[in-house]
């Protein structure tokens, strides 16, 4: 293959995702495009997602059409690298991410001083394998093959100080301290608290996150992406995100080229074959997975939950755009009960030895069933044990309708520690769940419906629901899951006076 040709291969998806369907291309052969455009969105078992190009250049082809499905690891797109002599050093060089070393020089008479040098080698060594930003939440895939031939040369004028380099951790995208062009005579302003890859500007925008609010947790104060994770828990540091573009959504071959057949075991014709893929697909797997490997149990209690319904419509008469629903004031329950009885948001690991072991988190990633046209997603409200009920409340709604646009970051939908289902939404009043592999329980909620109950000795009618407790039996005895219940249950009977312990 010509050395003026960069082929770009489908990136490693994380979350143990091996393929994609392409569902669009976003460019054509002969575009001229740059580093980090976007240039197909494909449709992943988690989400929609937005593939960027790691080189810059002329689109000479594009491997594969819409509705192909693709595997990790072959070619998406092959890109002719920009001028017509890539190897020679008058050649132009290829666009850079906004956020790293400026990569031509500004001053040809000066030297670069060693702290920006070693930043430099940092960014050639990352630019072997394009800019290394492919997808937000995914990572770069480890071992790339194919790129630049040659090191890209790196100059950058200082004027009378040295900038220490922000060292890059291995676990991160890599990540390039901003050097902005010296004034002569000046000294280059202090902004590595504000350096970070284009991952994570990307991360950062679409969710919303001021940057200048962010405190880097990195070498000399550089952002990593744990920290605009971090500030994506926080409502107060986010600020309203501009609501993401329908994404087309190829629709499913319902139709196969034997539709009309007749099928041999009932005789009937067949009128549709529809492959199972994307959403569907994972949560077969999940599920399959859960109910081969998981020995679960489940209880169940009916629970008065009219002192909440009562609770809530007075705070609704005070703040009637700022009350938390329903759901919030469960969720605030079960991250209180779970810190009472940790042993339900662990996981059950066996390794490859037999060995086996469970793992406690020392935080609570509440995951909560969401229905979407793709079909059932479990997004995670990170670190939910420190968030009230109001935060709760925003940050469900927040991303349940990432979710519904298929625009949640495999970190959003794959980091639960224990999920609680509402599947009182469908009008149903029990279930016996699946555990959400590799979690170990799930907490259900039915719907709440007008029911005869003893008061004080008399006949009343009162507001009642169901609560399932489906739970992994290796982790914990019936003992355990029934006080987890009992505690979530008598919150809600008296809410008032749980959330004064809270």
């Amino acid at each position: 293959m010509s050395s003026d040709m960069q082929v770009f291969k489908l990136p490693d998806l994380g979350e143990g995702l091996t393929e994609a369907e392409l569902v669009n291309w976003l460019v054509a052969v002969g575009d001229e495009i740059v580093v980090d455009q976007p240039i197909a969105e494909v449709e992943t078992a988690k989400s929609m997602v937005e593939v960027p190009s790691p080189y810059a250049g002329t689109v000479a082809e594009l491997h594969g059409e819409a509705g192909q499905t693709l595997d990790v690891g072959k070619p998406l797109i092959s890109i002719a690298r920009v001028g017509s002599s890539a190897g020679s050093p008058a050649a132009a060089p290829v666009a850079a991410p906004a956020g790293s070393v400026d990569p031509s020089p500004v001053s040809s008479g000066l030297d670069v001083s060693s702290a920006v040098e070693a930043a430099a080698e940092t960014y050639r060594t990352e630019e072997k394998a394009g800019s290394g930003n492919v997808l937000i939440g995914y990572g770069t895939p480890g071992g790339a093959t194919g790129g630049r031939t040659r090191p890209r040369k790196a100059s950058v004028s200082i004027a009378s100080s040295v900038v220490e380099p922000a060292a890059v951790p291995a676990v991160e995208p890599a990540a390039v301290p901003v050097m902005e062009p010296a004034v002569a005579g000046t000294r280059i302003p202090g902004k590595l608290s504000a350096v970070i890859s284009p991952l994570v500007r990307k991360m950062a925008r679409d969710h919303g996150v001021s940057l200048e609010a962010i405190e880097g947790s990195g070498a000399s104060g550089l952002i990593m992406r744990r920290d605009v994770e971090a500030a994506i828990t926080l409502p107060a540091t986010r600020e309203p995100a501009p609501a993401p573009a329908a994404s087309p959504v190829s629709a499913p071959d319902a139709a196969s080229a034997d539709a009309g057949a007749v099928d041999n075991r009932t005789g009937l014709a067949v009128s549709a074959r529809t492959p199972v893929r994307g959403v569907r697909k994972a949560v077969a797997a999940n599920m399959t997975r859960s109910r081969s490997e998981i020995p679960e149990a489940t209880v169940w209690v009916d629970v008065d939950a009219t002192a909440l319904l009562e609770m809530r419509a007075e705070l609704k008469k005070r703040a009637p755009h700022d009350t938390p629903g329903l759901l919030a004031f469960i969720a605030r329950f079960v991250t209180a009960g779970l810190k009472k009885y940790p042993a339900l948001n662990t996981r059950f690991e066996t390794a490859a030895d037999g060995s086996q072991e469970i793992v406690g988190f020392d935080g609570i990633n509440l995951g909560f069933a969401a229905q979407t046209d793709r079909g059932l997603v479990v997004p995670s409200v990170r670190n939910a044990h420190e968030m009230s009920a109001r935060e709760l409340d925003a940050e469900i709604r927040r991303l349940t309708a990432v979710a519904r646009d298929g625009k949640a970051t495999p970190t959003e939908l794959g980091s639960g520690t224990f999920t609680l289902n509402n599947y009182g939404v469908f009008g149903v009043d029990g279930s016996a769940a699946i555990i959400n592999y590799p979690e170990v329980a799930m907490l259900g909620v039915g719907r709440i419906i007008d029911k005869p109950w003893v008061v004080n000795g008399e006949l009343a009618v009162r507001k009642v629901t169901e609560l399932t407790l489906a739970f992994d039996h290796r982790v914990c005895d019936g003992e355990t899951a029934a006080g987890f219940l009992r505690y979530v249950a008598d919150a809600i009977e008296n809410p008032g006076g749980a959330l004064a312990d809270m």
